[in-house]
């Protein structure tokens, strides 16, 4: 969760944010205070950590997989640089 101020003196900690174009810069959309300012919020230490768990993203990739079963199939067992 992210902590908004306003210079208002409102606080408001936000924990999902949508991020859109406002008044010519990039705007957290939920950050708008009831004073009609928006909220402005201290920047956090390096990048977020997202992992993603997908079985699509595992270090075995599965292009590999099917690369190997075309290149069987267009080459043969032998390959195509070997002599017959």
């Amino acid at each position: 969760m992210t902590l908004y101020k306003c210079k208002c003196g409102n606080e408001e900690e936000i924990e999902k944010t949508t991020i859109a174009l406002r008044d010519g810069r990039w705007r957290t959309i939920q950050a708008k205070c009831v004073c009609g300012l928006w909220m402005e919020s201290e920047p956090e230490e390096g990048m977020p950590n997202i992992k993603r768990t997908e079985s699509s993203l595992s270090k075995k990739k599965q292009g590999d997989k099917l690369w190997d079963g075309a290149k069987e199939k267009l080459c043969g067992e032998r390959g195509i640089n070997e002599s017959f």
